[in-house]
């Protein structure tokens, strides 16, 4: 895994925004990359929606939030469509992002081992340096952590 302080990897992806989005892009503001396994699907439906309703707080701290799963972009859009998500989702369907991340694992569910994405945030500051990561995210008020974590990086 990576180390706090560490350049974020750069990377491009297609991008519900209609063009590819590229991390490198990003520099001057804070990022939130929330690596999910699947849309539409309980947890990670909470987790988008928890995001979703403090986006206006993130934007405020200058920070844009970018959800990424393997699911195609037109998956992510009815996804988007559904709940009214405003921030962009990214599409991973190679795997090459979630290995670059080290976010792919084999993972157990109900006695069944599968490779899958494991749930985890990254806080990239306006530098691109990752200055906190959250792994097993359980989704319960993690979007709201996330936002505190920020600001108490930023009113420091």
């Amino acid at each position: 895994m990576f180390k706090i302080n560490t350049k974020a990897p750069d990377f491009s992806l297609s991008s519900t925004e209609k063009h590819n989005f590229t991390l490198k892009d990003k520099i001057g503001k804070y990022v939130v990359l929330y690596f999910y396994p699947k849309d539409d699907t309980p947890g990670c439906t909470i987790e988008a929606v928890d995001f979703n309703k403090l986006l206006p707080k993130f934007q405020k701290l200058n920070c844009e939030i970018y959800g990424i799963s393997k699911d195609t972009l037109h998956s992510h859009n009815k996804f988007k469509d559904k709940y009214k998500i405003k921030f962009n989702l990214l599409s991973d369907e190679e795997i090459k992002v979630l290995k670059l991340y080290k976010v792919w694992a084999m993972k157990k569910f109900m006695g069944r081992e599968f490779l899958g994405i494991l749930r985890t945030t990254f806080l990239i500051d306006q530098k691109g340096k990752i200055i906190k990561i959250w792994e097993n995210v359980k989704v319960k008020d993690h979007a709201k952590e996330v936002l505190e974590t920020l600001e108490n990086i930023i009113n420091k």
